[in-house]
């Protein structure tokens, strides 16, 4: 096990994130079988990471593992894509879309663990102290480090002297996020960014999450959904200990955490819509109970099939400094009461989750977890970055139709900074990359169970057609120099609009 550098300590153990909005397959299977892979590698790489990038005088050092592929990598001059791992243990580097990508454009793939999840944590205890080197600032210069370190790693690699390849950056969700904040800093490191399903946009009451889950579930699922939020209510005010067994969820003690789950469980926003609404609207027009089939959906599915865990809501598990398999939530709690908020509070009229989630308890949660002084500052967040005013070039945004959390990305489109919606049915969390459902794992990130794989391909036609001119123009001219680019787009992507995708 890893140490800090000099002084002895040993790194955070295992941290598995189980949590909902980043599900992903645990299938591992052997390299030699990877055309049914999960993963194109899970062989771990580590280099020494600057604790405190903000610091003058504080030198101390911790082990950040990254991965990296090589088989599809033109030597010497082909890309680089960095894919960003994001609040998660990252356990290898995921065979989605981003491999098709790299066997087309000759790539090598590197991905970087997020600082303090998984393997890469400076400290063996995650008090709030300890945390506040955790932030999206720090991982952004993590990976520019990184970037610095592997592009000379590389070049070791291959007895190669002062290379430079061009780079480009990908990332789904919060690392989708990163991926365009890196480019927005640091455009001299990379030719580009696809921010995929990104949130860029950080929100104190994010009211808009449950209205796009009404809009998606659709006016019948919508209204069996509002029905039993309501029953819920009023059993947990009469007998809540039956009502938490009948969910699987007995462990739960606090009401809320309860509803929380139960608001989490309406999966609409990653690319199984019919597995939650069908047997509900059945059930309401067979005279079924409905608390009984929307019970079974999350236990069997939700708990068991996704994979969501009880402890990701159970403050008391979250208060839990030693690092263990659900360390993940605490982590990720703690950027979310520190910068981002993304609060899923209740709107005001026609809710479908309970009014009980509101601000105070997410600020309540906030303090029970990291103590007294803990607050998101949204507002300086979104002051650093821009919001979806983000001042870049060169980032491809996109998001699905379906998911609640494109209302935090950048959906308006510009010359610059392209912004695409793949529509379809159960379009959801990053459809570009993962396809549909989003959990299990569709490798090469195949689109055939979406409902309209033509609006997957679609898009994705067009992320290559930028990447194709990003890179050719970072080639030409160097990844800062953006008018040029700025000059060519158009023209260029017009006269690749009848390409196909290879």
């Amino acid at each position: 096990m890893g140490t800090f550098s000099g002084s002895g300590y040993p790194l955070a153990h295992l941290l598995l994130f189980l949590s909902f909005f980043l599900a992903e397959s645990r299938v591992f299977l052997s390299d030699q079988h990877r055309g049914n892979n999960a993963y194109l590698t899970r062989d771990e790489h580590w280099f020494n990471q600057t604790l405190d990038h903000f610091s003058p005088t504080d030198h101390r050092k911790f082990r950040q593992r990254f991965y990296e592929f090589l088989d599809y990598y033109q030597v010497p001059k082909g890309p680089i894509f960095l894919k960003i791992c994001g609040e998660s243990a990252c356990n290898g580097i995921v065979n989605d879309y981003t491999s098709v990508l790299a066997k087309k454009f000759g790539a090598a793939i590197v991905s970087l663990e997020h600082r303090y999840y998984g393997k890469s944590s400076p400290f063996k205890q995650l008090t709030t102290n300890n945390l506040r080197f955790l932030s999206s600032k720090q991982a952004l210069f993590d990976l520019a480090v990184f970037r610095q370190y592997y592009q000379e790693y590389l070049n070791a690699k291959y007895n190669i002297s002062e290379n430079e390849n061009p780079w480009f950056v990908f990332g789904v969700s919060y690392s989708g996020a990163l991926s365009a904040w890196f480019r927005l800093k640091f455009p001299h490191l990379t030719c580009g960014s696809l921010a995929s399903s990104a949130v860029v946009l950080a929100i104190y009451n994010f009211t808009e999450f449950d209205q796009q889950v009404g809009d998606s579930a659709g006016a019948e699922c919508k209204s069996v959904l509002q029905e039993i939020t309501n029953l819920v209510d009023e059993k947990l005010q009469s007998d809540g200990k039956s009502v938490k067994k009948l969910f699987g969820a007995a462990k739960l003690k606090n009401d809320n955490d309860f509803l929380y789950l139960l608001a989490d469980a309406a999966a609409i926003a990653y690319g199984n819509p019919d597995v939650l609404c069908s047997p509900l609207v059945d059930a309401k027009k067979n005279g079924s109970n409905l608390l009984e089939v929307y019970a079974n959906y999350v236990r069997n599915y939700y708990l068991g099939k996704v994979g969501a865990s009880l402890e990701s809501y159970d403050q008391q598990n979250l208060k839990n400094i030693t690092p263990g398999e659900n360390s993940a939530d605490r982590l990720w709690w703690f950027q979310v009461c520190t910068e981002v908020a993304y609060f899923q509070v209740a709107p005001k009229n026609d809710t479908v989750r309970s009014p009980n989630i509101n601000t105070r308890y997410h600020l309540d949660l906030c303090k029970n977890i990291f103590g007294e002084g803990v607050y998101p500052d949204v507002e300086t967040t979104n002051i650093y970055y821009g919001g979806t005013r983000i001042a870049g070039s060169k980032i491809v945004f996109t998001n699905g139709s379906q998911d609640p959390w494109r209302h935090a990305s950048k959906q308006k489109s510009s010359e610059d900074l392209p912004s695409y919606l793949i529509k379809c049915h159960n379009c959801g969390h990053g459809s570009d990359l993962r396809g549909c459902p989003q959990s299990p794992l569709n490798i090469e990130g195949n689109a055939e169970k979406c409902t309209s794989p033509e609006a997957v391909q679609k898009v994705r036609q067009q992320i290559i057609q930028h990447i194709d001119l990003w890179l050719s123009q970072c080639q030409a001219t160097g990844p800062g120099d953006d008018e040029p680019a700025l000059r060519m787009t158009a023209t260029l992507l017009k006269s690749w609009g009848k390409r196909s995708v290879g």
